[in-house]
């Protein structure tokens, strides 16, 4: 981490500092699309920073959606052109999954960049609107766990000869 000047103290926190820094190399391309980011431990280490704030840090870039994480894998540089400057996932979610607001606030149609942009619709509506179908998916994940099991008990065969009790 770059030492604050005597002169102008920076009263960021320690994570802000780790998050900049991060997105600096990302948009200077040291860091290329699909290209896995530095383990939490390294990141500790580099920025003498704490796991949580290392975790903070990530979670920062992960919410300008510059970067993905895979549980177990690690955090991943965005492959999508334009990250940063006009991308807007939430937006793009929005049109494909989610009705407009009742009081006609919503999403406008598709832009020339091929992607809708958003009119009048709130962080707070669509966190909400994500929040609330994340809930779906993850029901509908549990309900098809439940059948596929179902189904390798079904379809398992007889053992033979039967197991002594």
């Amino acid at each position: 981490m770059t030492p604050a000047s005597p002169a102008k103290p920076d009263r960021r926190p320690p994570y802000q500092h780790a998050a900049d820094e991060l997105r600096r190399e990302i948009k200077a391309g040291r860091y290329k699309p699909g290209e896995q980011l530095p383990s939490y431990r390294e990141l500790q280490e580099r920025f003498g920073v704490a796991n949580m704030t290392a975790r903070s840090a990530l979670g920062v870039l992960r919410d300008e959606g510059l970067i993905y994480t895979i549980q177990g894998r690690g955090s991943f540089v965005t492959d999508i052109e334009g990250v940063g400057a006009d991308y807007t996932p939430p937006a793009w979610y929005l049109k494909n999954s989610a009705e407009p607001a009742a009081d006609g606030a919503g999403l406008s149609d598709v832009g020339e960049s091929g992607r809708p942009e958003a009119a009048e619709l709130s962080l707070a509506e669509m966190l909400t609107a994500l929040r609330d179908e994340i809930r779906a998916l993850s029901a509908d994940h549990r309900e098809l766990r439940r059948e596929v099991e179902e189904l390798k008990r079904t379809q398992q065969p007889p053992s033979w000869p039967p197991a002594q009790s």
